[in-house]
């Protein structure tokens, strides 16, 4: 995994950490202190913050705003 992509999990998991239980909060802090590092994740390691933003992070279609100006 690439650094960017990296980065891209842990800013979006960077907004739901206060929704962790303790364990997952642990964790994350954990993994955070070796991204600021410049340490590449191990396999292990990047399925858990991989397992965490499935978790929380929620892509949400965009609603289609078309409808609203038809007659």
């Amino acid at each position: 995994m690439s650094f960017r992509e990296q980065k891209k999990y842990f800013e979006a998991l960077q907004r739901y950490e206060r929704k962790f239980d303790a364990k997952e909060r642990e964790d994350f802090k954990m993994l955070l202190k070796r991204h600021k590092d410049d340490e590449d994740l191990d396999k292990l390691s990047l399925e858990r913050l991989k397992k965490l933003y499935e978790k929380y992070h929620q892509n949400r279609e965009k609603p289609d705003l078309n409808a609203l100006f038809k007659k």
